[in-house]
């Protein structure tokens, strides 16, 4: 799952002129369902109290799980779209995702969502559907 570059984008690339709004347009346009999700739980996390908020559903198709794999594990991307919603992604076993508050990183629940324990325990055969 690529990004679909414009031509006139990838020309500004080489020439170092690319700025976050720019990239993150393009991530919003090439990957429409990694978009939705991401903006999905960032919106919900912005709009309550709780330290996140997430996504556990499996994705409908391998097309839509190849979108999130490809916007979660790009630094690039992911970075773009952090900073763009304004918070930390979490990602966990292919499909769930989770937005927290910026202030929450490093925080106890922020932890125990990011450790290989919580990594484990969503390999269990009820939860897993990598």
């Amino acid at each position: 799952m690529s990004l679909d570059v414009p031509t006139a984008l990838l020309e500004r690339a080489e020439a170092g002129q690319v700025d976050d709004e720019e990239f993150v347009d393009c991530v919003r346009r090439s990957l429409p369902y990694a978009w939705a999700v991401v903006s999905e739980v960032s919106a919900r996390v912005h709009a309550g109290t709780a330290d996140y908020a997430d996504h556990a559903v499996p994705p409908p198709s391998e097309t839509e799980r190849g979108q999130l794999l490809r916007a979660l594990a790009s630094d690039a991307i992911r970075g773009g779209l952090e900073r763009h919603f304004g918070v930390r992604l979490a990602f966990q076993n292919c499909h769930r995702v989770a937005a927290f508050r910026l202030g929450a990183v490093g925080g106890t629940t922020y932890q125990r969502f990011v450790s290989p324990l919580a990594q484990i325990r969503n390999q269990s055969p009820e939860l897993r559907d990598c």
